[in-house]
């Protein structure tokens, strides 16, 4: 049993002078406690041989001595063994009454520790070099004079500048991530004004490719991923807004502290969108979190470090979330800032929201306005079907059902078999009743059904809200059957029923084959059409859409597709609409306290803490408790991109380098910390930061500043004539003797893929497209398509991003799964590459697509195709050796062979 000394120990002073610290306090420390809290050990991070430190603390207490109140400290309540579970010193002899009243004493007269006395010196780490203040800034600087003098204090000099189709390549890949085209090279490379290459930025700039591509970048850093993640991994039906809303951040400019502020606050500002910067990582979904208390407290827990941890290393660079248990062992980060900062998120919660854009509201408005055209066309299109008989067979995507005129106040849609031996639940997208006044009476009807299976995208309500296609449709709860009843508010006399599994027609699964629908006349429910009047179901891929209907005049057949051109060009257009009002952005409520928590953990609350930013660094940011939740989100917003805080800007220019020039100029872009690397060119990062700031924080002119300086210009080639070989002082092309050429990024390779075949297509926005067969598994399965086609020939950043999972060809390219940040993607060459590119479906359809762009455009001359392939693929023509051998693998093996050739060669593959 632990004997405690007697109070009377802690509180006796001695009757002479004051105790002095490095005679008789010192030596004690020393003895008994530098071995375990020392300089080469700091068991819970207390070291008792720095002033600083000493003060301040360790992870169990902090502080644990508290001048003037020698009974209250930590330190002593160990020492004299009042905690069962700490006694120190745990091993060896214990301290005498007499070194633990000295102790005491030292304490009581408010540990007065001189300056000078300690063993070592620490560093000060709020002086390391990303938290200075920019320093001012030379006039008549640029990028290049910075350049030059590091690559002469090196003994090096820059390459000359590349030619010019090398140079509307490479800036198109950079800026587009898409090639230029054939004429585009030709007339650049024929163009003798002076400023052609500055005109060619600018219109690069402004166009909306620019978005796409750099969209990207900034999504890796979130990481932006469009299901929750863990086990189930299910689907964020509405997280693709926030991909939208940075594609168009990008193309509109948008000066870094307004993009800072609205990805933080953007339900203050009108952009509902933009908060999904907040909840982008990975989260539990209920059914994954115990149902107890403290289940809950550490999902929660775990949710707001991910918004921390995300915003630390995405504007200040720095790893804030290693302050969660305890200070920061590198950075000036405490963990009272860790659990201020915390105080800022606590009332998000993660989740979907209405999205009162204005984008959205003139989306509705426009949809508002073309519906009723289309419902008219519709009609027109009913009177040339055939009343009920032998017709063709039930389509996915539009089906007319047309009888003879009922008057009726109620209309039953009854299914009664799916496709697939009704392996699934049925599914219905809209469903459309005419009246002959040529009304969709449908719209205003009262929606009741047997079941419904219920999802953000799957509601009752979907049935009859004039939007189409699967994203916003009705599913029965129970597999192969179930019925849908609409009621009208008065009696309609209508004359058919206008139905589909997808009027956008993506999906085919789900297919109602026979069914029944009935309208309640008479008191009585009577069958007014049915799956007996049609074909027996075969397989849908057989099926035709909707013949041309026969026994009428050639007039009316041309009438019939008139009326055809004109509901597809109005379908088309209505798919460009945000289909539903609700995005993945996060749920705003007004948070209770924010506590320290003990090492971390949920359960162990400490001293309430109010919201706040990291104290070391910029202005001062101090909130009260009671703060509402929005002005919290905008103050720190407002805190990060203050011209004081030096970070923010550093970390962004680094990032716009490093996608330059394939390494920033510090090599770890998420961590501007003391573990963090060096700068390589610290001034010309400064500079860099600073004409930011100066230029209106545009990251449009910082992009203008990089590419046309002679460094980004210059060629690729290690120089053959210099006096040393670069390679030897600086292998790695750290300082730019040459333009570092480099592997384009899974992303851009498809894109420029789809691009040289002429197959891309440019539709912006919406909702994305999937490369993974449809599945509706609890726990989500990700099996690749075996076949693509039009709807997947998007660029790939409209590609549905899910965790985990990978493009089954691209994905080995290092593209990020979107589990963790990924702001420097790794550059790996394997054997899988090759393979995929090599073998795969996709990238052989793209080559004999290829094959018939080129055969279209060179004509059966095999020395004219493969000239034109080479332009299309390279922008430049083949030289004589290239030719030959080319022209004999096209003789022997066919265009589509050289077209996978291409698509191999390093050439194709990597940025010049």
């Amino acid at each position: 049993m632990k004997r405690l000394l007697p109070l009377a120990l802690m509180t006796a002073l001695p009757a002479s002078a004051a105790v002095d610290f490095a005679r008789e306090v010192k030596p004690i420390l020393e003895q008994h406690c530098y071995s375990c809290h020392g300089e080469k050990k700091q068991k819970s991070g207390l070291r008792l041989d720095v002033k600083s430190a000493a003060l301040k603390g360790g992870d169990y207490h902090a502080p644990a001595i508290l001048p003037g109140k020698a009974a209250d400290s930590p330190l002593l309540k160990f020492i004299r063994g009042e905690d069962p579970d700490i006694l120190m010193p745990p091993k060896g002899p214990r301290l005498t009454a007499a070194e633990i009243a000295t102790l005491a004493a030292w304490i009581n007269e408010g540990a007065v520790w001189p300056d000078g006395v300690d063993s070592v010196k620490l560093a000060d780490n709020r002086k390391h070099w990303s938290f200075q203040p920019l320093p001012p800034q030379k006039p008549g600087s640029s990028i290049d004079t910075f350049i030059k003098a590091k690559l002469q204090e090196n003994g090096l000099t820059m390459n000359p500048s590349a030619d010019r189709r090398t140079l509307i390549r490479r800036l198109y890949l950079v800026l587009h991530g898409l090639p230029p085209s054939v004429e585009e090279v030709n007339a650049f490379v024929a163009d003798p004004d002076p400023r052609a290459f500055e005109k060619l930025v600018d219109r690069l700039l402004n166009s909306p490719r620019y978005g796409e591509r750099w969209a990207r970048h900034w999504l890796d850093v979130i990481p932006f991923g469009e299901t929750h993640g863990f086990e189930v991994n299910t689907p964020r039906e509405n997280a693709w807004p926030y991909r939208d809303y940075v594609i168009q951040s990008f193309n509109k400019d948008t000066p870094y502290p307004r993009f800072i502020m609205e990805q933080l606050a953007g339900d203050t500002l009108g952009m509902d969108a933009a908060t999904g910067f907040i909840v982008a990582a990975a989260a539990l979904l209920p059914g994954q979190i115990g149902k107890d208390e403290e289940s809950k407290d550490k999902a929660r827990q775990d949710e707001l470090n991910d918004m921390i941890s995300g915003t630390g290393g995405a504007f200040l660079g720095l790893t804030l979330h290693c302050a969660r248990c305890h200070d920061h062992k590198f950075d000036p980060v405490s963990q009272k800032d860790y659990y201020a900062i915390q105080a800022i998120f606590a009332g998000v919660r993660h989740g979907e929201r209405p999205l009162s854009s204005a984008k959205f509201e003139d989306a509705e408005k426009e949809h508002a306005e073309l519906l009723p055209k289309l419902i008219a066309a519709t009609h027109r299109l009913i009177q040339f079907e055939p009343l009920a008989g032998q017709r063709v067979a039930v389509h996915a995507r539009r089906n007319i059902d047309r009888f003879k005129p009922v008057t009726t106040t109620k209309v039953r849609f009854a299914v009664l078999a799916t496709s697939e031996n009704n392996r699934y639940e049925p599914c219905l997208d809209e469903l459309e009743i005419y009246s002959t006044e040529g009304k969709n009476a449908a719209l205003d009807a009262k929606v009741v059904a047997s079941g419904s299976m219920k999802s953000s995208k799957h509601r009752l309500e979907h049935l009859n809200d004039g939007h189409y296609g699967n994203e916003r449709s009705w599913i029965s709860n129970t597999k192969g059957t179930g019925w849908v009843e609409l009621e009208f508010s008065q009696p309609q006399t209508i004359e058919a029923v206008v139905w589909g599994r997808d009027r956008l027609e993506k999906l085919r699964d789900r297919q109602i084959v026979k069914y029944r629908i009935e309208a309640f006349a008479d008191k009585a429910w009577t069958t007014i059409a049915s799956s007996a009047d049609r074909k027996a179901y075969a397989n849908e891929k057989t099926q035709a859409q909707m013949p041309e209907p026969r026994g009428i005049t050639p007039e009316r057949v041309a009438d019939w597709h008139r009326v055809r051109g004109e509901i597809e060009d109005l379908e088309k257009r209505l798919q460009s609409f945000v289909s539903t009002p609700m995005v993945y952005a996060g749920r705003f409520e007004q948070p209770g306290p924010t506590h320290k928590l003990y090492r971390g953990e949920a359960a162990q609350k400490r001293e309430q803490v109010t919201p706040g930013a990291v104290e070391a660094i910029g202005a001062p940011l101090h909130l009260r408790a009671d703060t509402p939740e929005k002005d919290r989100r905008v103050a720190f917003a407002k805190w990060l991109g203050a011209p004081k805080n030096p970070l923010p800007a550093r970390v962004l220019v680094n990032r716009l380098w490093l996608q330059h020039f394939g390494e920033g100029i510090v090599s770890t872009p998420n961590d501007f910390g003391v573990n963090g690397a060096r700068p390589s060119n610290p001034e010309l990062l400064d500079w860099l930061a600073a004409e930011f700031i100066r230029g209106g924080w545009s990251i449009k002119h910082m992009q203008r500043l990089i590419v046309t300086s002679a460094a980004w210009q210059q060629d690729s080639h290690v120089p053959v004539s210099s006096p040393k070989d670069p390679r030897t002082v600086d292998a790695a092309c750290r300082l730019l003797w040459r333009f570092p050429p480099r592997r384009l990024e899974a992303e851009a390779v498809r894109d420029v893929m789809l691009a040289t075949a002429g197959t891309l297509d440019l539709r912006m926005g919406g909702r994305g497209y999937s490369v993974f067969a449809p599945n509706s598994n609890y726990v989500r399965v990700y099996d690749p398509k075996v076949e693509y086609g039009p709807t997947e020939w998007r660029r790939m950043v409209y590609q549905t991003k899910v965790r985990m999972a990978q493009d089954s060809t691209f994905g080995a390219f290092d593209c990020p799964d979107a589990g963790q940040s990924s702001p420097k993607r790794s550059r790996s060459t394997t054997p899988l590459q090759a393979l995929n590119l090599f073998n795969s479906g996709f990238v052989n359809q793209q080559a004999a697509l290829l094959a018939t762009r080129v055969e279209k455009q060179a004509g059966d001359n095999i020395s004219k195709q493969v000239q034109c392939a080479f332009e299309l693929a390279f922008n430049r023509p083949p030289a004589a050796d290239e030719a030959k051998e080319c022209e004999q693998l096209t003789r022997e093996h066919g265009l589509t062979a050289l077209g996978r050739v291409i698509f191999n060669t390093n050439e194709f593959l990597f940025l010049p």
